[in-house]
């Protein structure tokens, strides 16, 4: 099941990537559609009226300068006739010029519009590949979720079970407590903040500001509260559990950084962050992992998307908050509103 947990993220996320290359090309698509069509309507003009110079070329005789010099008449209309010719044959030779550019640039667009299709069809080939391998995925996992149903319904109903998964995730925290506590720490200030000015924004962005201004994570049902008894009982919950529709977005709660993104028995794809001074926000059972470790995050930002990996039966997200690796009631610092 990890293995299959674990390549449905990866596809969801890549299937992400081919809905915004295949936007790309929809829309370069239709801008070389309106400048063809722009240069189509530009080229039936200049046709047009190249086929009316020539038309009056043609009623003109194929020598009308020399009846013109030949004719005796007055020097002053000849000229202005010869004039006339001049300005005739520079316009016919202009058009023709701008004729000739405009089918080479015709052919251009219909050239890049045929790449832009190209391209469309190779991103739908491997969309409906990565559908089917998806949906293979979720058959494999469904199989799976079935043949150890009974055993994971008599599992949840074992303490110990659960307080294994807990002792999991306490010794993953430790260590990436033990990783962020060996980072270099923040150079001291500089002398013009000694003297009054204001520091940089990520000095002053402290977690603690945000308390009793944060959001849920994910809109949904609060199925489970921190503190209320597990099933089978002997123990706790340790954060809160939203029931929530699969592939449903999860969001950072706080700015941050994301320190582990990956597969963990009993929570399932599970997302956690740092936000500084030692708080961390945790967010289990994701059927999607967007981020990966390391990447910064902004509050509000999509981390993943909502499922029931880990063994759950019922989709949604399992939303810890942590300071200094113990976890807290996150209820005390949501928005009342």
């Amino acid at each position: 099941m990890r293995a299959s947990e674990r390549a449905i993220s990866d596809i969801n996320r890549e299937l992400a990537d081919l809905a915004r290359r295949n936007g790309d090309a929809e829309n370069e698509l239709r801008v070389l559609g309106s400048a063809a069509a722009q240069l189509e309507a530009a080229i039936d003009e200049q046709q047009i009226a190249f086929g009316k110079l020539l038309a009056q070329r043609y009623r003109q005789g194929h020598a009308p300068l020399l009846r013109l010099l030949l004719s005796g008449e007055d020097p002053n209309r000849v000229a202005r006739q010869l004039h006339y010719y001049g300005y005739i044959a520079r316009a016919q030779a202009g058009l023709l010029e701008e004729l000739r550019s405009n089918l080479e640039r015709q052919q251009d667009l219909e050239s890049k519009a045929a790449q832009a299709r190209a391209d469309l069809a190779k991103i739908e080939r491997s969309r409906v590949t990565h559908k089917q391998q998806l949906e293979k995925e979720h058959l494999t996992r469904r199989q799976a979720l079935a043949l150890i149903s009974k055993e994971v319904d008599a599992q949840r109903r074992e303490i110990g079970d659960l307080q294994r998964d807990e002792a999991r995730l306490a010794e993953l925290l430790e260590r990436i407590e033990k990783i962020i506590a060996s980072r270099p720490k923040a150079p001291p200030p500089r002398r013009d903040q000694e003297r009054g000015q204001r520091p940089p924004r990520h000095e002053i962005d402290a977690f603690g500001q945000f308390k009793g201004k944060l959001n849920l994570p994910v809109q949904g049902e609060l199925a489970h509260r921190f503190g209320s008894p597990r099933p089978g009982g002997g123990t706790v919950w340790k954060g809160l559990f939203i029931q929530a529709d699969s592939g449903q977005g999860v969001q950072a709660i706080a700015p941050g950084r994301v320190v582990f993104a990956d597969w963990l028995r009993g929570f399932g794809n599970l997302m956690i962050v740092d936000h500084g001074e030692n708080y961390m926000s945790l967010y289990g059972n994701n059927e999607t992992l967007y981020k990966q470790v390391g990447e910064a995050v902004a509050r509000g930002e999509r981390l993943a998307a909502v499922g029931n990996s880990g063994g759950n039966t019922s989709s949604g997200l399992y939303f810890e908050m942590r300071h200094r690796g113990k976890p807290f009631d996150p209820m005390g610092w949501l928005n009342s509103k």
